[in-house]
């Protein structure tokens, strides 16, 4: 699996990551791949989180190199079929690539040996966008939660269990995001849950940051 040479990656960024499957083809079969997926994730960004030795699949028998403590953090994110997105803010010196690598390479081969998969899981190298401006931030955040409903899988983002919108609006709390970023500009999780569910408001969105989404 090829990535690309992100120099451009400082600390104290925000970047919007997202890649689809090889041909467009589903990367995300049950429920257990977007666990495992989410697992990958929590163990990447808290490599020594206590909640690792409660959730901890049966795949992961192994030791991998961790990365840093809080290298990073997860804004939000979705998990789609056949795609996925995440909104990450770097922390440190440490590339947002060695996190997707990480990712990416060992869900690929949790996956492969899980359905005998050969060749590529994943479209190429994934994309990034440098977010530069808050008011694409807040945007996007509610791009990323509405995904499901855009694409017709649900009609309501809190019927979607494989994204952030739940923790967004304190229905649950899976301890992988920094939420703070984007709830600190709204009075309550109520009016952020209006800001994302208002069709007007998604409509101004897409417009907005019509750059920023997977083609």
């Amino acid at each position: 699996m090829r990535y690309r040479d992100y120099k451009t990656f400082t600390a104290g960024n925000y970047y919007h990551i997202f890649n689809r499957g090889n041909g467009k083809n589903d990367i995300f079969l049950d429920a257990q791949d977007y666990k495992i997926f989410t697992h990958r994730l929590l163990e990447n960004l808290f490599p020594d989180s206590e909640t690792l030795k409660v959730l901890s699949p049966l795949d992961l028998k192994y030791k991998r190199k961790k990365l840093p403590p809080e290298a990073f953090s997860l804004i939000c994110y979705c998990l789609m079929p056949n795609h996925f997105h995440l909104l990450i803010r770097q922390n440190s010196d440490v590339k947002i690539s060695k996190l997707i690598q990480k990712l990416c390479t060992g869900y690929a081969a949790y996956f492969q040996k899980k359905y005998g998969h050969v060749g590529h899981l994943f479209q190429g190298a994934f994309k990034s966008i440098h977010i530069d401006n808050e008011s694409y931030l807040t945007w996007l955040s509610a791009y990323i939660h509405q995904n499901p409903v855009s694409a017709y899988l649900v009609k309501d983002p809190k019927d979607y269990p494989f994204s952030s919108y739940l923790d967004y609006i304190g229905l649950r709390d899976d301890g992988l995001c920094d939420k703070s970023p984007i709830l600190s500009k709204f009075k309550s999780k109520e009016e952020y849950k209006k800001f994302v569910l208002d069709t007007e408001s998604q409509l101004k969105a897409k417009k907005s940051i019509k750059d920023l989404m997977l083609d």
